[in-house]
């Protein structure tokens, strides 16, 4: 099958299945890539808390932070569905920088990473990441925010209003009445912005290699293994991770590494067109569509 025939297949199926896709992968040995839609920038979620990851990773490369320093944290509290870590906590608790590195990447966890960004605060974390020749990632704002949606305002069982609104509430330049899916005030980044950042921390020029060691470390030890995981992960290859879920978003960014020494960055991206929170079949479905793209890449 050629490229060009492959590409609208997989976003046909995407589209049949309620999605809106966005997604890239790169052969990180030769450069060769396939995607769809790469240049669209999309609210990043969860995706933040690489580059948040990487910041502070190289601000304690540079003896700015102590990582091993503790830090008073107070807890999250929340009680709606989804968060981990500190997010649930009930009580204050005091972490290592270090750890709470842990916790923001490999659990996702928004308390720890809001106690790294009053330490790295977005505006530095944007200037590390052009320092480092990283573009088209925009850090704007705080995990803090992403908890503020409409998804807390309604009641108990009403979450297909919020994601109904997250669908239907954006104009044709990607302005949004939901402030956190407005890609002119929302942390962005598109699938190539992601992948670029990939490979920086694959193959490290600009940035030193014990920060993008660290930072891969942590990738590796992501625990959110629902979505692309199950195509990417077995006996033969090594999978780095992370996801982003916000409303009607769903990513993921990654690496796998094959036991042949082939090596692949893959950036999904989605916007589902269903109102409804919960959708296993959509996780399924990005993997396939990034599994299918990876595979035409190998075969090339």
């Amino acid at each position: 099958m050629s490229t060009e025939v492959l590409i609208g297949e997989v976003r046909r199926q995407l589209r049949e299945g309620g999605l809106r896709g966005c997604v890239l992968v790169r052969d990180l040995h030769s450069g060769d890539e396939v995607g769809i839609d790469a240049d669209t920038a999309l609210p990043s979620a969860s995706l933040v808390k690489v580059p948040l990851a990487l910041a502070t990773a190289e601000r304690v490369r540079r003896g700015e932070l102590d990582g091993a320093a503790t830090l008073d944290v107070r807890p999250g509290r929340s009680t709606a569905p989804g968060p981990t870590g500190l997010t649930r906590f009930r009580h204050p608790a005091r972490i290592a920088v270090d750890d709470l590195l842990y916790l923001s990447t490999c659990l996702s966890d928004e308390r720890a990473a809001d106690a790294l960004f009053e330490l790295t605060p977005p505006a530095q974390v944007n200037a590390i990441l052009r320092e480092f020749g990283v573009r088209g990632i925009s850090v704007r704002h705080t995990v803090d925010e992403l908890s503020d949606t409409p998804v807390e305002r309604f009641g108990t069982g009403q979450a297909h209003l919020a994601h109904a609104l997250a669908i239907d509430a954006g104009t044709s330049g990607r302005g949004h009445r939901v402030p956190q899916l407005d890609t002119t005030r929302a942390n962005t980044g598109s699938a190539r912005a992601w992948v670029d950042l990939l490979a920086a921390l694959w193959a490290p020029v600009a940035i030193p290699a014990p920060t993008a060691e660290s930072v891969r470390g942590l990738m590796l030890h992501n625990v959110l293994r629902q979505r692309l995981t199950p195509d990417f992960a077995s006996d033969a290859t090594t999978w780095w991770s992370k996801t982003g879920t916000l409303l009607n978003l769903r990513h993921e960014i990654g690496v796998v590494e094959h036991a042949d020494g082939g090596a692949f960055a893959v950036a999904v991206l989605t916007e589902s067109l269903v109102p409804a929170a919960s959708q296993p079949g959509a996780d399924a479905l990005m993997g396939q569509a990034a599994r299918t793209l990876r595979d035409h890449l190998r075969q090339l």
